[in-house]
Order: structure tokens, then C-alpha cells, then sequence
């Protein structure tokens, strides 16, 4: 008989996710009303792919900034000692009237360079495109273009695996969006962690659904529900300067094991 894993010795794989709501999981909902994401099913696909365990941590909280991002959730993650740790930050930047792009690559790189230095392999993601969905997404598109440019070039001078869900033209339709158009669903949520698991060497889990039907578009009534419900709410936080996060903790702050399911 095997023994079983010692589960207070770390795990081979010690995996940490650092970002804002993208990386928290929103959109990807459970039924006791947790999120759930693409970084908790990339630490699952590592466990299946490798068939051993592996210690979780994701540190991201919606509704931040990149400069939160780098000040609250960089050293407490290294501080854990991860072997690998996913980096996307500035999304909520981009969606702001005055963007600095050159500043957002210039602290990336910082990070990415800052990771490796402490001992973890850099995941560089790019996040998804939603833009079609939303009002001046256009305006959006062009600086979101220009930064995934920059962040691919960032990728290849430094040798940082890169996961560019930006470019992923399958993702950018409305079927892969939760009702507020800013964050995915779950199906969304699963063909990020398999464009993740793929740039680290590893093949998602073939029980993973990972295309969705695609939804017809919305009516003009659809448009004028998802604005009072989503827009207007959204508008009302930036103006009295509150954010979805305000109060939130990270969900895993500490190590998780995650366990390869049987097969």
C-alpha cells in the first residue's frame, strides 16, 4: 500500500495568483455565492495534469487598481515562497478616461523581474476582450490593443510565458460574458485556465467545457436593463470614488492543497 502525501510538507507545485477581479474569479459564481475562476481551475489542472498535489494561493481583489495590485499583493505573495505565480494587473486602469499605458508596462516588467528574483517562474496574462459588449468599448479596444503589443514584446525580452486571452478571438463573443459584460462566465472562466495550463506546458482537463453556444444579440430592452442594472451602478461608484472591493479580503490568502481528482 502507498503512503499518503504528508500534507504538512509543501507541495511540489506551490502556485500563487496575484490581480484584480478577473483573477478573483467574478462571473464564475458557486452556489453558496463564492467565486470560483480560471486561477482556481488553473491550480486544478496542475494537480490532474501532474497527478500530484498542489498549494494555492490567490491573493486578487476586485476592483483594484495595478498600483494597489503591486502595493497590497506582490511581497505577500512571494513571502509564501511560490514556485510559479500568474501576473495580470491594469485592466481596471484602462477603463478610465486617462490611461498611462507607458507606466502600467514599466511596473509590469518591475514585477515580472521582481518574481523571478525571488525564485517563482512569472505568468504574464493578458486578460480577456470584452469590448464589444460595453459603451466606449472602442475607445478601450485601442489602449487594450496597444498594451497586449507591449506586454508581448515585455513577455519575449524576458523570456515570461505569456497567456494572451486578449487575442483569443473566441472569447471576445458575448456568450462567453457574465450579464454585466465586464467579467466571464464560467465557460469564459474555463478557456482562460486552458490558455493558462497551455502556456505553462499542460493540457486542460478533457471534462472541461471549453466553447460555448453562441446568444443572439441583445434587444433594445436588454440594452436599457443591462445599463440601469450595470451601468449606472458602475458610474455611481466612480463618481463618490467607491470600488467592489471596498472591504474585501483575499479569498485564499494562505495555502490551499488542491488534490488530483480521481480519474
Amino acid at each position: 500500500m502507498s503512503e499518503l502525501p504528508d500534507a504538512t510538507q509543501p507541495a511540489l507545485i506551490r502556485y500563487v495568483a496575484i490581480g484584480d477581479s478577473f483573477t478573483e474569479g467574478v462571473g464564475d459564481e458557486q452556489p453558496d455565492g463564492s467565486v470560483r475562476g480560471w486561477a482556481d481551475l488553473v491550480a486544478q489542472g496542475l494537480a490532474d495534469a501532474t497527478g500530484s498535489a498542489v498549494d494555492y494561493a490567490n491573493l486578487a481583489i476586485r476592483g483594484r487598481l495595478l498600483a494597489p495590485i503591486l502595493a497590497e499583493q506582490l511581497e505577500p505573495a512571494l513571502a509564501l515562497a511560490p514556485t510559479i505565480v500568474t501576473f495580470n494587473g491594469g485592466g481596471n486602469d484602462m477603463l478610465r478616461p486617462r490611461t498611462n499605458l507607458t507606466w502600467i508596462m514599466a511596473e509590469t516588467e518591475r514585477a515580472l523581474v521582481r518574481i523571478r528574483e525571488a525564485g517563482a517562474e512569472p505568468i504574464l496574462l493578458a486578460g480577456a476582450n470584452p469590448t464589444a459588449g460595453l459603451p466606449g468599448g472602442a475607445r478601450v479596444k485601442v489602449k487594450g490593443d496597444e498594451l497586449v503589443r507591449a506586454a508581448r514584446e515585455v513577455a519575449e525580452r524576458l523570456d515570461v510565458r505569456f497567456a494572451d486571452n486578449w487575442s483569443d478571438p473566441e472569447l471576445a463573443a458575448r456568450q462567453y460574458w457574465s450579464p454585466d459584460r465586464l467579467h466571464l462566465a464560467p465557460v469564459g472562466h474555463r478557456r482562460v485556465a486552458a490558455n493558462v495550463l497551455r502556456a505553462i506546458g499542460y493540457e486542460p482537463p478533457m471534462d472541461w467545457e471549453l466553447d460555448a453556444t453562441p446568444i443572439p444579440r441583445p434587444t433594445r430592452l436588454d440594452q436599457l436593463r443591462y445599463t440601469r442594472e450595470h451601468v449606472v451602478p458602475w458610474v455611481q461608484r466612480r463618481l463618490t470614488g467607491r470600488s467592489s472591493g471596498d472591504g474585501r479580503t483575499a479569498k485564499f490568502g494562505a495555502w490551499t492543497r488542491i488534490e488530483p481528482r480521481v480519474s
